[in-house]
């Protein structure tokens, strides 16, 4: 009986040794090492882009500087291209995404994702010339009109399957797709309300009008790896507490409500 009871309890000794390896996850391992490693495309204004001085910063990179505070940890930004920022989190490049990344299902089935930080939703620059005629991107389905937004996106998404009848031509960066239209070579760039904002100020030129009502809901968060419940839980506890504590509201105002940031871009 003894010998039985003594393989019972080594096994559930090795089966508590395995759950507490498994426990160890991103935030764990970024505490030991000293270090938040982030996956970022710094090329979605206001969220993360780089500045005259070859620094990266955006309301997303606020929000994490103030994560890797509250974790007593540095902040490293690993710039990765959004088509294989995934895939670099899978291989461990990082310990997560902080890129502006869309919650949707198709992506939530790879990797898991945070609370959402912010909730955006797909608008429109389109040509002056078009004002009377285009009210929605509903006007736009039709094989006379050329859309165009950034490769790998949820502007390119929904170019392809809400306005699946016009004509299609993404960059690689938003700047290309936004002068595309202002030079007349496209009739409307699909892209997030915050960077439309910016964009029309910064690249439209007079020559772009804004259709500034959302037509899709697309709320950002964090990705993970899956499995990894302790730091998601980690970092949606984050979330709570600079919601309550005023962090959250001092970011935001700076990047949404000023547009004093523009001038570090010149």
């Amino acid at each position: 009986m003894k010998k039985y009871l003594s393989i019972w309890l080594l096994g559930v000794m090795a089966w508590a040794c395995a759950g507490t390896a498994y426990a160890e996850g991103a935030i764990d391992d970024a505490v030991k090492r000293g270090t938040l490693r982030v996956g970022m495309d710094p090329t979605y204004m206001p969220f993360e882009m780089t500045n005259k001085r070859g620094e990266i910063i955006g309301f997303e990179v606020d929000v994490l500087k103030a994560m890797a505070k509250a974790m007593g940890v540095k902040l490293e930004l690993v710039s990765t291209g959004l088509d294989g920022i995934i895939p670099a989190l899978l291989t461990g490049k990082f310990d997560l995404i902080g890129s502006g990344l869309t919650l949707t299902q198709e992506r939530n089935l790879r990797i898991n994702f945070s609370e959402p930080f912010i909730v955006v939703g797909q608008t429109l620059l389109i040509r002056k010339e078009l004002a009377d005629t285009v009210k929605s991107y509903k006007d736009l389905n039709s094989p006379d009109y050329r859309l165009t937004s950034k490769f790998g996106t949820t502007g390119e998404l929904v170019a392809k399957k809400l306005i699946a009848k016009a004509q299609y031509h993404g960059y690689d960066n938003e700047p290309e797709a936004v002068l595309d239209v202002v030079n007349g070579k496209a009739d409307a760039f699909i892209y997030d309300s915050p960077y439309n904002v910016v964009a029309m100020e910064k690249l439209g030129n007079g020559k772009l009008v804004y259709l500034d009502q959302p037509f899709t809901y697309e709320p950002l968060a964090f990705g993970l790896k899956k499995g990894d419940h302790d730091s998601l839980n980690w970092i949606n506890n984050f979330l709570h507490q600079i919601r309550e504590d005023g962090t959250y509201e001092r970011i935001h105002n700076k990047w949404f409500k000023s547009t004093t940031w523009l001038k570090e871009m010149e």
